[in-house]
């Protein structure tokens, strides 16, 4: 069955450009990636894939497009077609992408308006092998994403692009996993927008040193660090110069695609995290709002 296998990217409209490129770069631990438009992208050190943020610049802060892959254009057409038998409103059909690294692809927005991606043959990037305490991320991890009607965007996952749910903590958020990692995605209860991407890190070791990073450059934990019982993975949560909340994590589990059967985590403070020594919590980090422009377009 055609289905979604992996993260590519997340594009965001900032309106401080300048600001948040250094973050992601200087910061965080990404590398720019050249490019002949006025947007900038980024990649990570420890993966080829060949970008996993694009900054745009605007009026407001919003996402304005989340980039998945599948594994040949076949797939892609296939999950074109699902997708609008689906009913969602296609920005673009299937056709080869003139965004840095090319490939093949289309768009269409969530039922919640968010606008998406499905791509395949992008062209890969260079990567580097990582080291012990070089502190930088791999690659993207997840994406967590908040929705009105969440057990709706569940089944529209699961149904539509092919993911499975790993497990459950309670009734209000669900893990979904695309491939032999716990979650790709994770979605929750609230107005639909992004609550965070995450980031793979070498190991808790890795985690710490990125912590001292941001530290020493005057950016504070929201949350962190700790250990999350769904996906047994560390985290520790950052805010961008722009809004957006960016985590480290290691460790996440790997499961398997096929069989796992999701769990129903019961929610308490040591579920959440299972350390329980973090500074924060998801209150501290910023309360979630709107998307601006659901069902708007952006090019790029």
């Amino acid at each position: 069955m055609s289905r979604v296998t992996e993260i590519r990217y997340v594009g965001y409209g900032v309106t401080d450009i300048d600001a948040e490129a250094n973050y992601y770069a200087n910061v965080w631990g990404l590398e720019a990636v050249p490019s002949d438009d006025d947007m900038r992208w980024f990649k990570a050190q420890g993966h080829d894939e060949h970008h996993v943020v694009r900054l745009r610049a605007a009026d407001e802060a919003r996402v304005d497009v989340i980039a998945l892959a599948a594994d040949s254009n076949a797939d892609v057409d296939a999950l074109a077609a699902k997708v609008e038998a689906a009913g969602c409103q296609i920005v673009h059909a299937p056709r080869d992408l003139t965004t840095p690294g090319g490939g093949y692809g289309f768009r269409f927005f969530s039922p919640d308006g968010i606008q998406m991606e499905i791509s395949a043959g992008v062209a890969r990037g260079a990567k580097r092998e990582l080291e012990r305490w070089d502190g930088v991320p791999v690659k993207i991890s997840h994406i967590v994403l908040h929705s009105p009607n969440h057990h709706a965007l569940v089944a529209f996952f699961c149904d539509v692009l092919g993911f499975k749910a790993s497990d459950w903590l309670g009734d209000f958020m669900c893990f979904l996993r695309c491939n032999d990692a716990h979650h790709r995605f994770a979605i929750l209860p609230g107005p639909a927008c992004l609550n965070h991407v995450a980031y793979d890190m070498l190991g808790v070791d890795d985690v710490m040193r990125g912590i001292h990073r941001l530290k020493q450059q005057g950016v504070n934990i929201g949350w962190g660090p700790g250990r999350h019982t769904a996906g047994n993975n560390t985290f520790s949560y950052f805010v961008t110069p722009g809004g957006f909340v960016t985590e480290y994590t290691s460790d996440l589990e790997v499961v398997d695609f096929e069989t796992r059967e999701p769990t129903v985590y019961a929610p308490a403070p040591m579920v959440m995290d299972q350390w329980g020594i973090g500074v924060g919590g998801p209150q501290t980090l910023p309360h979630p709002h709107e998307n601006p422009g659901l069902f708007v377009a952006v090019e790029g």
